[in-house]
């Protein structure tokens, strides 16, 4: 679905890049002639009408005394109503040749042209050089160009005035070539005998000379209602055709005034189905690439209110803990020093298992330790038993899920605060400590600890380092302030046991047990923050099919989650915020931009071939910018080194595409209702027990 959505957005695209960007009308005199040794003599000094359909070549003059008024580039919402007012006061009928592109998006005048009893001809679909161009976009300007008049009027025409043409003496090699395709593809080409070049814009007197006759000879005459300013034409034509009639010329269409039989025909049935659809077509591709426009500048918009958003309460949080840190001090709050008893599910954990417990028995807060095994078929809780660790218990049961051995862990915990932590994840010493001091208010149900990356070595490594640090960890500060914290992660969460007693303990309705759970307890109207000074370490998936199952898999849990607590929406209070706050933001910033960025990028491409490059790599360069001062200032907040943010614009271009995809291809299956089995993360372990003090924190990261 996704590639067959590519696909339409990039030949919606190619063909929008092609009519409105690759060409377009300009001055007549931007294509200088070039040689004329092929041209006929007959043909260059022949009249301006040329027949060379079957093979042979005939031109035509107009009769004596008789005008044909030509006029070319249009139709113009500004200058062809004009015209057409004129030529209606003064009963002339004249001979348009119609710019494809213009016509379509100017139907209403391309009828009125008809209506009027004019005559049309074609200038090409996009008013491309015929001489210069190649065979097949010959034919292709041609065909299409006819579609679209067939499309919009249900006639056919068999006129063509080629773009940069002018008298019979200005053939040049390449226009002899290009006239002789239009006649294989069954076209007259009619070029002038006066070129008023209005186009020039050389005054009104010159304007009027140009077009009138210096004797009895029939006459094309050249203008243009369209293609800039024509306020002189206007003008000029408002004064010649009187005086011009009274000296005794007649005006007819270009057919009639060389005894041609009617050019404008009506079409056949499956041509006019043909041009409708091509109409069709062509202006769907106009509303698609008008709307991602729409779409595009309102994610510019998004993003960069995101970043002032994120750094803005980042900011307001660091300044509050500070603020609440030392009122405390002032006032000799005691800290929280209750014992607390932390549980760690595990199944098949034995690469990492011993580092986790080692490192949470060190730590400088009282706690126990229940190591839930869920059916592991490794021999992890051996493992944790022959360690013989102080305080830790082995809990065994059948294999359950991950929800079912926390579950039973909090059955068997002895204490009121409890933390809960992935197997794969090791805490610094005071990391217990530091998270349930914020239990201190009694309106706290659940404290965020902060998750980072130990093994950040590779490249894959560093970016995931980039996105804990940028977009975890700021978004939870910005949640923090806007009391609409969505999930307290695996890794190092703390809860109060009443709150979770409250809620019916951890759910297994969804795939993201840690989201479902934190969106509970808001609900329920217990305030969750973020701990940011209480870290752990745990390790990222280290090929990329690895993170795209955990990716997956939290994508769509959260996607289930925020389902599930819709009705947040609409309550008050603490669920109201999380509701209005958490989940829009979530709903905006994790999905809704996401399933866009494809766009983005196929735009971006799109941007690079036919609009102004430089502009393009200009925004790309400003976005970058942006995420660029999002992660100095999120990496200053973690007191982390900025050694990582060299890979930050590879990130851009490989790491996010990533991550979009995996956004997209969870929101599919959702909505196809697919169910999701469980994926299970590789483990490394890389993890090393911290030692007590900041020297501890370089082996974390080996």
């Amino acid at each position: 679905m996704l590639s067959t959505v590519l696909v339409a957005l990039a030949v919606a695209l190619v063909m929008q890049g092609y009519l409105r960007h690759l060409y377009g009308v300009t001055d007549d005199a931007a294509v200088p002639p070039g040689r004329a040794d092929r041209v006929p003599s007959a043909l260059a000094r022949g009249g301006p009408v040329i027949d060379a359909r079957g093979g042979s070549l005939r031109t035509a003059r107009p009769a004596s005394g008789v005008v044909a008024l030509t006029f070319d580039d249009g139709p113009d919402p500004t200058w062809t109503p004009k015209v057409l007012d004129i030529l209606r006061r003064n009963h002339v009928h004249a001979t348009f040749f119609l710019v494809g592109t213009q016509a379509l998006d100017h139907p209403e005048l391309v009828r009125e042209i008809l209506a009027d009893g004019h005559e049309i001809g074609l200038h090409t679909l996009t008013h491309v050089n015929l001489g210069s161009a190649p065979a097949w976009q010959r034919h292709l300007e041609l065909r299409e160009a006819q579609q679209v008049l067939v499309g919009l009027t249900g006639q056919t025409t068999a006129l063509l005035r080629p773009p940069y043409s002018s008298e019979n003496a200005a053939i040049d090699n390449d226009m002899l070539d290009a006239m002789l395709t239009a006649a294989s593809d069954g076209y007259v080409s009619v070029l002038a005998t006066r070129d008023a070049e209005d186009w020039r814009r050389p005054g009104v007197d010159a304007v009027v000379r140009g077009m009138t006759p210096t004797g009895r000879a029939g006459e094309v005459v050249l203008l243009h209602d369209a293609g800039g300013d024509r306020s002189q034409t206007v003008a000029a034509l408002d004064r010649a055709l009187p005086a011009l009639r009274a000296k005794g010329y007649r005006f007819e269409t270009l057919s009639r005034s060389v005894g041609m039989a009617t050019a404008v025909r009506p079409a056949s049935s499956v041509d006019r189905l043909t041009g409708m659809t091509l109409v069709s077509v062509l202006r769907l591709s106009d509303l698609l690439i008008t709307l991602v426009g729409v779409l595009l500048v309102a994610s510019g918009v998004v993003t960069g209110v995101r970043a002032v958003l994120v750094i803005a309460a980042a900011a307001r949080h660091r300044r509050g803990r500070l603020r609440d840190q030392l009122r405390g001090q002032r006032r000799g709050d005691p800290p929280v020093v209750e014992p607390v008893s932390v549980i760690v599910p595990a199944y098949n954990e034995t690469a990492g298992i011993e580092a986790a417990v080692r490192s949470i028995v060190a730590s400088t807060h009282p706690v126990e330790v229940i190591v839930v095994d869920d059916g592991s078929t490794d021999g992890t809780a051996d493992l944790v038993e022959s360690l013989d660790l102080p305080g830790v218990t082995v809990i065994r049961q059948e294999n359950g899920g991950k929800p079912a051995a926390l579950n039973t862990g909090l059955r068997h915990a002895s204490h009121d605060l409890i933390v809960m932590v992935d197997g794969d994840t090791v805490f610094e010493p005071d990391a217990v400590h530091t998270l349930v001091q914020r239990f201190a208010d009694p309106r706290v149900g659940a404290v965020s600890g902060n998750a980072k990356v130990a093994n950040r070595d590779g490249i894959l490594g560093r970016w995931q380092h980039i996105e804990y640090v940028i977009g975890f960890n700021l978004d939870r500060r910005l949640f923090d302030v806007a009391e609409c914290m969505p999930t307290v992660p695996g890794a190092i969460g703390g809860f109060r046991r009443s709150a979770l007693e409250r809620v019916g303990g951890v759910s297994d309705d969804t795939l993201a047990e840690d989201t479902d759970l934190t969106m509970a307890l808001a609900r329920d109207g217990w305030r969750v923050v973020y701990e940011d000074d209480a870290r752990a370490w745990t390790e990222a998936p280290a090929s990329l099919g690895a993170l795209w199952r955990q990716r997956y898999r939290w994508c769509y849990g959260t996607l289930q989650a925020m389902w599930k607590h819709r009705g947040a929406l609409v309550q008050s209070g603490a669920a109201g915020k999380l509701g209005r706050r958490g989940l829009t933001y979530l709903l905006v910033l994790q999905v809704l931009l996401p399933l866009l960025a494809p766009t983005v990028d196929v735009f971006a491409i799109y941007g690079l071939v036919f609009l102004d490059p430089v502009r393009v790599v200009l925004v790309w360069l400003a976005f970058l910018a942006i995420q660029a001062a999002m992660a100095v200032y999120a990496f200053r907040l973690d007191r982390e080194s900025l050694r990582p943010m060299w890979t930050l614009p590879l990130q851009q271009v490989v790491y996010r595409q990533l991550m979009y995809l995996v956004v997209i291809q969870s929101v599919f299956t959702a909505l196809a209702g697919t169910y999701l089995r469980w994926h299970r993360m590789d483990r490394y372990g890389s993890l090393r027990v911290p030692a007590p003090g900041p020297e501890a924190l370089p082996d974390l990261m080996r």
